[in-house]
């Protein structure tokens, strides 16, 4: 199991290391295997669940205001983090940084959450 743990962790670090383009593609392949469906779908959650601000300076084409790892927890709940985290093939504290990491961008760029 030594070979599988090495190459799991180095997949976790190829993860860590993702550029905007990487998660622009990967998000939404992942969130269509949730009850989330779409990059819309996520972007209604997080303002539900208390980031609308956040979120809004996101689409708003300024400054991004950043999120943390908690915030984004507190506002998707564990088992939407866990489904997401199973997606990338990380665990869910390494998937809750890549999205408090990727998310600003990922939203602003993409324009299509705006409602």
């Amino acid at each position: 199991m030594g070979l599988l743990d090495s190459l799991g962790g180095g997949l976790k670090g190829a993860l860590e290391q993702f550029g905007i383009q990487e998660m622009q593609t990967l998000l939404p392949a992942a969130l269509a295997k949730t009850n989330l469906g779409d990059l819309s779908g996520l972007v209604t959650q997080l303002q539900q669940g208390g980031l609308g601000p956040q979120v809004q300076s996101w689409l708003a084409g300024g400054a991004n205001v950043s999120v943390t790892p908690q915030q984004i927890e507190a506002a998707l709940g564990s088992d939407q983090v866990k489904q997401l985290a199973q997606h990338f093939g990380v665990d869910p504290q390494a998937a809750l940084k890549l999205l408090a990491q990727h998310l600003p961008a990922v939203v602003g760029q993409s324009g299509a959450a705006q409602s």
